[in-house]
């Protein structure tokens, strides 16, 4: 019998929330200026950040999409520009409450199809870990966490005790880069996510091995990295070149060369090339590649698992564990 369809990599923003310079204190929070019943756009003060549909907000016209692609099952992460890794702990928790809390409304108009998962401010662990606890206990099945606070990277030890929370408490970590460089070179062509989101990824996978996270945090951790890891499963030949003939400067806290670790996490199939995954397969396994989409956001995948299904390097079986089967392992539901 062959395993769910599962994407583990889409998005959702609500349809309004409440003005949140009152409800969590500060200023030039994001606010959502309402086009049309069905369109709508993000705005940060004053500028605009990104048009948006009625797919992001509506269970309907997300089961309607998802039927058009064949998807049994969404993974609904938060969008990473509310994350405010970058305020005041207190105020990151107040949004996380409400945007959690009005992530759960939209899931629910999609009954066990439309799968939450929360967002923590990160930048506390401790109140990181509350929320956590607040959101499993309310239905959300895991947690969005971006690939860096400030100047701090997944080996920050604030960021490792949550970690090692969640490998407790069995919460599956779904990583997405964001608040990359900019800068002349990057704010065109849409640079920033061409190029900065696959380093900024490439960097954190780096992070939690050189600094030695994957040797502290329990196997039973189940992170998954987002864009098929970014540009790290085609330098990984590099990084074990380094590792070995460089290690007064590169082994960092680790006690094995990078490629020890690959099987230690997960990354998406949103890399839109037979051959990009074909790399993924040969590089991570195929255990270790979960379906991916960035479903609705136009840098994403349509139809979803295209690339997948396209492929004719893989077997049946292959097929069915990146379409689905490994995903029930990462939301802790195989059978």
């Amino acid at each position: 019998m062959m395993a769910p369809v599962v994407d583990v990599h889409t998005h959702v923003v609500p349809k309004g929330w409440p003005e949140l310079s009152s409800a969590c204190g500060g200023d030039g929070w994001p606010w959502l200026r309402v086009d049309s019943e069905h369109e709508a756009m993000i705005m940060v003060g004053e500028s605009e950040f990104r048009p948006i549909g009625a797919q992001c907000w509506d269970a309907p016209t997300r089961l309607a999409d998802m039927a058009d692609d064949g998807v049994d099952v969404q993974v609904v992460s938060p969008t990473p520009v509310f994350f405010s890794y970058e305020r005041p702990a207190a105020q990151a928790m107040k949004v996380a409450r409400i945007f959690n809390d009005l992530a759960l409304e939209v899931c629910a108009g999609g009954v066990d199809r439309l799968v939450p998962f929360c967002q923590v401010p990160l930048q506390d662990p401790d109140l990181a870990c509350a929320e956590l606890d607040r959101c499993m206990a309310n239905g959300h099945a895991g947690v969005e966490i971006g690939n860096h606070v400030g100047d701090r990277d997944l080996d920050d030890e604030g960021i490792i005790q949550f970690l090692q929370h969640c490998a407790q408490i069995g919460a599956p970590v779904f990583v997405h880069p964001w608040d990359m460089p900019n800068g002349p070179r990057l704010d065109r062509w849409m640079a920033r996510w061409l190029t900065g989101m696959p380093a900024e990824t490439h960097l954190s996978v780096l992070s939690m091995i050189l600094g030695g996270v994957f040797d502290r945090v329990p196997e039973t951790l189940r992170l998954c990295f987002a864009h098929g890891g970014g540009s790290f499963p085609f330098w990984l030949g590099r990084a074990d070149n380094a590792w070995h003939r460089r290690g007064d400067v590169v082994r960092g806290q680790s006690a094995l060369p990078p490629s020890e670790y690959t099987h230690r996490f997960y990354v998406d199939t949103v890399v839109f090339d037979p051959a990009a995954l074909r790399l993924l397969v040969d590089t991570m396994g195929e255990d270790r590649i979960l379906l991916g989409s960035d479903y609705p956001y136009p840098l994403g995948e349509r139809p979803v698992g295209a690339v997948v299904r396209k492929s004719d390097f893989l077997t049946d079986g292959q097929r069915d564990k990146l379409l689905g089967g490994n995903a029930l392992t990462f939301l802790g539901r195989a059978a």
